[in-house]
């Protein structure tokens, strides 16, 4: 019996002929709901997807979860796939570098937090060490992360966290190098400006 409410990634088993389609063919499948075409389209696709994930958060289990993310999203987004603004592929591939930039940005709120409840704990220490306003600071650096655009957000993420440099950030994201330069410094440049002034600052552009 067909399960209606939604694929299951890991389990939906599909007629060999549906590997052999084309991914125009696919596509069509994808946006009519057939099932079958979409586990054609998940096992063609989520080597892929499971690859640029573990390269750009160096973890597996992330990775995984991430891949079953990208494919929920292209399931439940299908009616927006369309064949004309371009191909299945770089569509998932687009769904993907989304899914990773959330990641990632949940990764930092969970360390940036951390960070703070360390701190916090630190202040009631006797040595006057450890200042309140670093911990409000870290707090607000998520804050203000989360504000940025997606492209701004993964840079600055993958440059603070994995200390990349501006080369291997082009290299592994496939953003062009003068473009990943210009979202470290205007990223960098909001940031600054919103921690300093301690306001929150509007929508990221």
């Amino acid at each position: 019996m067909t399960s209606r409410t939604g694929p299951a990634t890991a389990t939906l088993t599909a007629a060999p002929q549906s590997d052999l389609a084309s991914d125009e063919e696919l596509g069509r499948g994808l946006h009519a709901a057939d099932e079958a075409a979409f586990a054609a389209i998940f096992r063609r696709w989520s080597p892929l997807v499971h690859t640029m994930a573990t390269r750009s958060l160096g973890d597996s289990w992330e990775a995984e979860d991430v891949t079953q993310q990208v494919f929920i999203g292209a399931w439940r987004g299908r009616a927006g796939f369309r064949q004309d603004r371009g191909p299945l592929g770089a569509w998932i591939v687009g769904i993907t570098r989304r899914k990773i930039v959330d990641a990632l940005a949940a990764r930092t709120r969970r360390l940036t937090l951390a960070q703070a409840a360390a701190g916090v704990a630190e202040t009631a220490q006797p040595p006057a060490t450890a200042a309140p306003e670093s911990v409000l600071d870290r707090v607000l650096l998520v804050h203000e992360l989360s504000l940025l655009s997606p492209d701004q957000r993964e840079v600055l993420c993958l440059a603070f966290f994995e200390d990349l440099t501006h080369t291997q950030i082009a290299r592994r994201t496939g953003i062009p190098l003068g473009t990943v330069k210009s979202h470290c410094r205007r990223g960098l440049q909001r940031l600054r400006s919103a921690i300093e002034q301690g306001l929150d600052m509007p929508g990221a552009a």
